[in-house]
């Protein structure tokens, strides 16, 4: 059984991209992983994803990669911030700023922590990627 599905599904896209596969299936699949994918998706990170669903009623994912992932992966623990706190963990988790994004969890959904600046709003940390 799997403890964190978030971290095992960034840990097999980055450690697919590191290798220069051209697509990953994820096996266990939850709305949060789906959320953050199409965040991913929207920033240029991964291509496209389907899903299929196997004949036990299992649901995958198949990830097409675009090779343009440096890193990702989940933020333990998922710390709380506020709308200003932004900065000190760009610099924590970013290698420079304005490159990647950090994943936040907030009141009105998952959103990258430009939106979430840009709405004054803070959550807590889920992921980063660059």
């Amino acid at each position: 059984m799997l403890n964190d599905p978030l971290a095992a599904a960034l840990t097999k896209i980055h450690n697919a991209e590191k290798v220069g596969k051209r697509e990953v299936v994820i096996a266990h699949v939850s709305n949060m992983i789906r959320t953050v994918l199409t965040l991913m998706n929207e920033h240029g990170y991964v291509g496209t994803f389907q899903e299929n669903e196997n004949g036990a009623g299992k649901v995958t994912l198949k990830i097409n990669l675009l090779g343009n992932v440096n890193k990702c992966n989940v933020i333990k623990p998922r710390f709380s911030t506020g709308a200003h706190d932004f900065t000190k963990w760009e610099k924590r988790y970013l290698p420079a700023r304005d490159f990647g994004m950090i994943v936040v969890s907030t009141s009105q959904g998952v959103m990258t922590h430009y939106s979430a600046k840009e709405k004054k709003i803070g959550g807590k940390l889920l992921a980063y990627c660059y």
